[in-house]
Formats: structure tokens, sequence, C-alpha cells
């Protein structure tokens, strides 16, 4: 093989996350190429070897998979970047996710431990409570697009006008929205040469509540009177309610969402969403679970993973704001939770003030420095890292405490497997773990293990 050239193969199967493994004949190893599904006969082009290992890029479907048992539900799929497995049943996609989980797992763990499966979203579709839309064009000098990114595109935007991911009252705004500009001429903002007004649209609407918060986002390169926009965003009919029109001014380079000021042009600017029977308060740019009865179903499997924490403390490190350390904090003596971005510790401290709890302090800060000062030891710890699992210099310092139950939270598996090297070097066994599938037709998977100390 070499690179540039053109070939054709099966996908046997696929490797978290989306690694399909092509056999091509006549070659010892297989082709690494993402965004396939088990089973389908595809035409890929091989453009890079990494570690002796081939890789390819996808051309064209020749074939598609038995899997494949259902017709796409929007008219965007396959192009779009969004979703990967909508023509598989969900049940398949979720036996997919256990093979993918149970493998990582099983390789990384030393002895016998209970594999509970994947359990699936409530919401197989419309489940996700936040969507960050871009604007641009679908092809180089196109009209103005309003949407996601094409698969393996920085550039391409496709109007997802009839995304399947979200609530039909984000849809109806989206189309809103992008109506509004097309016909006054709007220019978007171009990444490359740093020039435009229009950025991305961010939507958030509470499931349990219906309260959405919009926010335009856009650079300060241009004036436009965005008041006939906020009339026409609220006499649409929808089935939630707008609660917060907010115009984001962002003039970084980079394609981030981040805001330098935010105008409320109506509204307030947060939204709330109910959990587990507790209320939490939403702003732009907080973390929340994106799938919000997902959500319940994540934080009710730690309930049960932790067991009796009945007047026991309890650290929630990586903490977020605070969502685990409220649900915990009912049947816990106390919980402390420790995060590093200021803004998500002071939700987190309304939030638990808001719902009544007094027995959670959060404090924002690095863990592996926060450690050193907390003058309260853990009875047991809950870990929800950010996707590149835990830093190797403060894992040391977690195991430290020698609590009897640990419990990781990942939404990336390899990260944990990689984490659980250092934890049974340092007397913990896995006892047991399973996947939640919050992220349905997407590649993603949570995974909740549970560490016990191996001479408890």
């Amino acid at each position: 093989m070499k690179k540039g050239q053109v070939l054709e193969g099966t996908i046997e199967k696929v490797e978290f996350p989306n690694k399909g493994m092509v056999s091509v004949s006549g070659e010892e190893k297989p082709v690494l190429v993402k965004n396939g599904i088990p089973g389908q006969k595809i035409r890929f082009c091989i453009n890079k070897f990494k570690r002796g290992n081939a890789e390819g890029r996808l051309l064209e479907v020749l074939e598609p998979s038995p899997l494949e048992t259902r017709k796409p539900v929007c008219s965007n799929f396959p192009a779009c970047g969004g979703c990967m497995y909508q023509t598989m049943e969900y049940e398949a996609q979720r036996r997919m996710k256990e093979e993918q989980v149970k493998a990582i797992i099983d390789e990384a763990t030393e002895g016998d431990y209970i594999f509970e499966g994947v359990k699936g979203s409530p919401k197989e579709f419309r489940y996700r409570n936040k969507m960050e839309f871009s604007f641009g064009d679908e092809y180089k000098d196109g009209p103005l697009s309003l949407g996601l990114h094409k698969k393996g595109s920085t550039y391409d935007v496709l109007t997802t006008s009839d995304c399947m991911l979200v609530h039909e009252d984000m849809t109806k705004i989206l189309t809103c929205v992008l109506q509004y500009f097309q016909e006054r001429g709007v220019s978007y903002y171009r990444k490359m040469q740093h020039t435009g007004y229009l950025r991305h649209l961010l939507l958030r609407r509470g499931e349990r509540t219906g309260e959405i918060l919009v926010n335009l986002v856009t650079t300060t390169q241009e004036e436009h009177d965005l008041e006939p926009l906020k009339r026409a965003l609220l006499d649409l009919t929808l089935e939630g309610k707008i609660v917060g029109i907010l115009h984001i001014l962002n003039d970084s380079l980079s394609d981030v969402v981040q805001s330098d000021e935010t105008r409320v042009l109506y509204g307030q600017d947060y939204f709330y969403e109910k959990l587990l029977d507790l209320e939490f308060k939403v702003t732009p740019f907080s973390f929340f679970q994106p799938n919000s009865l997902g959500a319940e179903v994540l934080y009710r499997t730690v309930r049960e993973y932790i067991g009796d924490i009945h007047n026991m403390t309890v650290f929630d490190l990586f903490s977020g704001t605070g969502t685990i350390a409220q649900v915990l904090a009912p049947v816990a003596k106390q919980v402390i939770g420790v995060e590093i971005i200021e803004e998500a510790v002071e939700a987190a401290r309304e939030n638990a003030a808001h719902n009544g709890l007094d027995n959670c302090k959060f404090i924002a800060g690095d863990v592996f420095r926060v450690l050193d000062e907390i003058e309260e030891k853990p009875d047991v710890i809950v870990l929800d890292p950010p996707r590149d699992g835990i830093h190797p210099k403060a894992l040391p310092k977690i195991l430290d405490y020698q609590v009897d139950k640990i419990v990781y939270i990942s939404c990336k598996v390899t990260s944990l497997a990689r984490d659980l090297a250092m934890m049974q070097e340092r007397g913990y066994r896995v006892v047991k773990c399973t996947g939640v599938d919050q992220f349905c037709q997407t590649v993603h998977v949570e995974t909740v293990c549970l560490l016990e100390r191996k001479d408890k």
C-alpha cells in the first residue's frame, strides 16, 4: 500500500471511537477508516501511515451493512457530521457500543469484574438540550447556511433544518434566524480571512421545563438592527417558551464559542432545567449534560454504585456545575466538589442554595493543588474528569486517601482504561462497569466504573 492509493474492502468491526477496521486482500494488517458501519463495503483512499499502520479516508459506500435496516430520518445524512448511526436500529447501536467498551475495559482490568452492558437513553431522537450551530456556506460562495459542519470539514456548513437530535422548537428558531439574515444579505465570519459578522447560534432548551435560551454569536465588525429578529422569534409558535434572547459579541480569531460581551435583547441570561427532583440554573456557557433524561440514568447509576453514604463525606472531583454533588447530597453527610472553572463553581453554589442543600461545599481550583489544602478527609470519591482523564500528577494524590470506594465517570473510555492501570497498581480492583448511552446516533458513550480497595 502507498499513500494516495484507492482500495476497496469491508469494514469488519468498528473500535471506539469510530475506528473502522477494513481487511484488504493481500495485507496482514487492517486499514483504519473512520465514519463507517460494520459490514459496509467501501471504497477508500490511503491518506497516511501511523506507527506502521495504514489509515484511509472513506470515499464511497459501495454496499450498505446488514445492520443498516432503516432509512435515514433527516435529509443531510450521511453528509452531516452530527450523526453516524441513524440507519442502524437503536439496539444494534447499543450492542456495538457494548462490545467497544467491554473490549477496552477487559484489556485494562486485572481479574474478574461485572460488565453490565450499555444502558440506553430514554429518548433516541430529539434528546439534546444544547446545540451549537455555525453560520457559513455549504459550498464556496454559496448562499448563507446555518447548521452543522459536513463530516470531516471545518468549513462547509449544512443547514440542518430537520435535525433529529434536537427538539422541533430549536429547528423553528434556527429557520427563523437563518431566513432573517438571508433576506438581509448579512455576511458570515470567514475563519481564514477573519472577516464577517455571523458566527454561531447557540440554543439551549430545558427538557423538563421547556425553557429556551437563544444566543446569537457575532463579531463587532458590523452593526445590525436585531429588534425585528427578536420580535420574529417571540412570535414563533413553540411547545416551550423563550425566556431569554442574547447577543454575544466574540472577536476571537479562533473558532470557539465565547463571549467578549453579552447583551440581553430579551428576558434573562439563564434558564432552568430539572434533574431527579432538583432544579438547576443554566447559563449560556455552563457545562450541563446535553441529554437531560440520559443524565438521570447516569446519575441514578452513580447513586447505585456508590451505595449507602449515610454519615459519609464524599469528594466530587472535577465537579463542573455540581450536579452529581447535589444528587448525592440528600443521602450523604457532606459533599465537597472541586472544579477548576470558577464560573462553574459559582453556578454550583447558587444551584445548591436554590435546592436548599446546605451540606454541599464547592471549591474553585486545580484538583492537584486543592487536595493539599482541604482539611476534610473523604470516605468515598467520585471522579468525573475531562475527556483526557486525570492528570498523572493528580491521580496519586487522589489514591493516597485510600478510600474504600471510587466511582469513575468517563466520557472517553480509553482515558478511563489508562487511569485504571495506576489505580489497580495502587491497590484497587474493578468491581463493575456499565455504559450509559447519552449520545444516540453518534460514536460517543459514557462509562461508569466502580472500584474498591483490594484489602477491604
